[in-house]
């Protein structure tokens, strides 16, 4: 097809040329097609076997209510903690939380002086409000690309069975087990108050095993990151035996959510993970230098995280920077998060930055300290603008995305899967108020940097995709126009100079060569001259409290939590009526006193206790990887199959 005829050869000089060529091309293609394409009947969604109906045309996804102002269903702060506590002593049973609407009140959304509110009275407690945007527009820009809801769920009643706090729509995109609820810091902030409840909850490998199994046991029945956590997940005996078991079922990208102390103390434990299946970290990371870090207590914590980024690099593990932020605290640092990861863009591909959500050890905070630490999704993205302007101009009004703008994506590769296919693509259809993103070129070499949305029209190639999938013609017809696509909203008189046009391509393009490909795996030139660039992610994912909560966010969750007692939303189980609490108490391993008894004390780093045999470093730039160690390609049954002749394309797509 004409997009090879453009890659081959494409030398420095010719860039620009044949790249404005290529998507002029592609531009009168397309235009030519869809007059066609769009004249004719649409054709026949198929119906995976993996699915529990035929693939959701555009206009038949169902949306949550948006748009300010609204009405939706939230909790009391007060209440909710009061039932929390008597189911947990016994007082009324679990069911009321299954079968009743304690703690629940109705919340309002509403614009006011360029900001938007979430405001809900209580009859017992009374009033309560917070901030949602401090940019209205940027959060009514963010409502407005929302692509619509996924599947709701089905043959699901054993994993879903927590009343109005149950998914009710999509398959997911993060799947995370909690494998201890030990840690080896004294965190603040801390989801699950690790190591201070008076128990420990840790589940056996025969848990974890059944959590894994019942994870693909309904439709649809999807393909999903598995996260490892905790307290810290490394710490659990069983963690490299979960990692082996995830990977055996067919998951194929295994996570561990991890401080990276061990992985900075044992660079053989890092092999044994690698070897074992894993996939990545999502490394917790609050800033550049010990000082942003210093709030920890852990007095070496920056030069652990650099140790623990180049071992992890060393064996081929990915990384994902993932940052609390709290207002006042560190938000004056996150464009220095930005430029470090720019600055290891060959060992960091994404960073995901989280304003602080008051739970566990922080759910009791006052009413003037939650005014005073709360951060938004609107201000992270001012921020970055502003603390980057001398290196990438970051527009809050353009380069962001609602997460879930991703299905629009996986709403292609679900049909260029075929019916026969045995998963479903992973698909991230959260509230679009729960995430946002951009993506960011880095020149390897240079450090320049650039918006990728600056020169590829994100928005209209969501709109063509839409087209795609609801004129639904065949993998064939759906390959080519996808390329055509892809080419024709690249704005190459807007790319950086020496960018090529098989990048925008590479980037996006769909294959089954290799499950563990990444964002970055697919962009490397066959020629190291035209090897330059790399692509760095930057999310934002802000989780609801008692103060923030919306259950029509709840009910679409993406990154449940896998339980000994079914899959739970993330915000329910850590938040909400506090299922975390309530599960982890049901299911105790051991008072801490009888763990210690039976098992000693794990050392725990805090009060400004260094963490020992790790060196100074002298740079926060880390060695260049030359070489990581290749991963054994193979073609997994559950991604697309190719026709070398017949599809131009190599690499399986995921952003």
């Amino acid at each position: 097809m004409f997009i090879d005829n453009f890659r081959r050869g494409e030398g420095q000089s010719k860039i620009n040329f044949s790249s404005k060529l290529a998507a002029k091309l592609a531009d009168l293609s397309w235009k030519t097609f869809q007059a066609v394409n769009t004249a004719l009947p649409e054709g026949k969604s198929i119906h995976p076997k993996w699915a529990p109906a035929p693939l959701l045309k555009s206009y038949e996804r169902t949306r949550p209510p948006l748009g300010f102002p609204r009405e939706t269903d939230s909790l009391c702060p007060k209440c909710v903690k009061i039932v929390r506590e008597e189911v947990i002593k016994g007082e009324i049973p679990l069911e009321i939380l299954m079968f009743s609407h304690p703690g629940e009140i109705k919340a309002q959304l509403i614009e006011e002086d360029g900001k938007i509110f979430i405001r809900k009275t209580c009859p017992t407690h009374g009033f309560f409000e917070d901030i949602l945007a401090t940019d209205a527009e940027f959060l009514k820009r963010i409502e407005s690309l929302f692509f619509g809801r996924d599947f709701r769920t089905a043959d699901d009643a054993h994993i879903h069975h927590h009343g109005t706090s149950n998914i009710q729509f999509g398959r997911g995109a993060v799947l995370t087990v909690d494998l201890t609820n030990r840690c080896n810091m004294m965190c603040n902030p801390c989801f699950m108050d690790a190591n201070q409840v008076g128990y420990v909850h840790e589940p056996s490998f025969e848990d974890i095993k059944a959590i894994l199994d019942r994870a693909v046991s309904f439709k649809p029945r999807r393909q999903i990151i598995i996260l490892f956590s905790g307290g810290e997940p490394t710490l659990s005996p069983h963690f490299l035996d979960a990692v082996s078991y995830a990977k055996g079922i067919g998951f194929y990208r295994i996570l561990a959510a991890t401080n990276g102390i061990r992985y900075a103390e044992d660079i053989e434990f890092c092999h044994r993970a690698k070897e074992a299946g894993q996939h990545g970290v999502y490394l917790q990371f609050d800033g550049v230098g010990e000082e942003k870090n210093k709030h920890r207590g852990v007095g070496n914590l920056f030069d652990v995280k650099l140790k623990a980024i180049e071992n992890l690099s060393s064996v081929g593990i990915k990384i994902t920077l993932v940052t609390t932020i709290v207002n006042t605290i560190n938000n004056d640092s996150v464009g220095d998060i930005v430029r470090f990861a720019a600055a290891n863009i060959d060992k960091i591909q994404t960073i995901a930055f989280q304003p602080v959500s008051f739970t566990g050890r922080d759910e009791d905070i006052s009413d003037e300290n939650r005014r005073k630490y709360r951060y938004t999704l609107s201000a992270l993205a001012h921020d970055l603008q502003n603390q980057l302007k001398d290196l990438v101009d970051l527009q809050p009004l353009r380069d962001w995305f609602p997460l879930s703008s991703y299905s629009a994506f996986t709403s292609v590769m679900d049909m260029l899967q075929g019916a026969d296919a045995p998963w479903g693509w992973s698909a991230c259809n959260c509230h679009p108020n729960c995430g946002i993103f951009t993506l960011v070129v880095v020149n390897k070499k240079t450090g320049e940097m650039k918006s990728l949305f600056e020169f590829f029209d994100y928005e209209q190639f969501m709109r063509d995709v839409t087209v795609i999938t609801d004129t639904a013609r065949g993998k064939k017809l759906t390959m080519a126009q996808l390329a055509m696509a892809i080419m024709r909203n690249y704005k190459p008189e807007k790319a950086p100079r020496d960018f090529p046009i098989s990048q925008i391509i590479n980037l996006f393009k769909p294959s089954s060569a290799n499950a563990n490909s990444d964002r970055n795996d697919r962009m490397k030139q066959p020629t190291s001259d035209a090897d330059l660039w790399r692509v760095l992610c930057i999310e934002g994912m802000w989780f609801q409290d008692l103060y923030t909560y919306d259950f029509r966010r709840t009910e679409m969750c993406v990154i449940p939590y896998g339980t000994q007692e079914g899959e739970i939303s993330f915000c329910a189980y850590n938040t909400g009526v506090g299922w975390r609490q309530i599960i982890e108490n049901m299911h105790k391993t051991a008072s801490v006193a009888e763990w210690y008894k039976n098992h000693g004390r794990h050392p725990v780093y805090a009060k400004g206790k260094k963490v020992p045999g790790i060196q100074k470093a002298k740079s926060i730039v880390l060695p260049v990887i030359n070489k990581i160690p290749s991963e054994q390609e193979k073609i997994s049954p559950y991604l697309i199959e190719e026709d070398p002749i017949d599809q131009p394309f190599q690499d399986r797509v995921v952003i």
